[in-house]
């Protein structure tokens, strides 16, 4: 039996990525805009005080991998999984759901989700039921509604830039700032 006091920090790269590109930075990302993904391990080894295991999924239904960013991965304790199917699978949602499933069935273990999707949906709330400790990471102006609403069942939402400082650069986004949290500095 897995240890109780396991974080599973499981990455959906290509939603990360393509939230960053298309509504943060309206373009793609430079390799200095994206997340420090080091800091994003530290969070979640720190959060809920647990040993955390990074699983980084990637779409590698084209054959090829990013080894230098694979490389970068392992160096930082994630485990890439490369994951191929046919054009019309979404192989990194699928394998993301699978691996939720696997660990609510091995009886142990909490959960951070670092995407915006709301494919998710029916394994948190199974993870939730099952008195699990539930996060997401994301950008909070654009995760999924619904999934946000699982707030109210115990979900706990993790802002990547403004909780985790994921980034070593201010991201230009547009979004509700709670007026505790206003730092007009950062305007000036």
């Amino acid at each position: 039996m897995p240890d109780s006091l396991t974080t599973y920090l499981l990455v959906d790269g290509e939603n990360i990525d393509a939230t960053l590109g298309m509504s943060v930075l309206n373009r793609r990302p430079e390799p200095s805009e994206r997340p420090r993904w080091d800091r994003v391990m530290h969070f979640a080894e720190e959060v809920w005080d647990e040993t955390a295991r990074g699983l980084f999924f990637l779409n590698a239904t084209s054959g090829q991998m990013p080894m230098g960013f694979v490389q970068a991965l392992l160096a930082m304790n994630f485990h890439p999984i490369p994951l191929a199917g046919t054009v019309h699978e979404k192989v990194v949602d699928i394998g993301i759901q699978r691996t939720m499933d696997a660990i609510l069935a091995q009886g142990a273990g909490d959960v951070l989700l670092a995407s915006h999707d709301g494919d998710y949906i029916p394994q948190v709330e199974r993870l939730l039921d099952a008195g699990r400790r539930v996060g997401v990471l994301c950008f909070r102006e654009f995760l999924n509604s619904e999934l946000a609403g699982l707030t109210e069942r115990g979900l706990k939402i993790y802002d990547l830039e403004d909780d985790l400082g994921a980034f070593t650069s201010v991201l230009p986004r547009v979004r509700i700032i709670p007026l505790t949290a206003f730092d007009p500095t950062r305007y000036l």
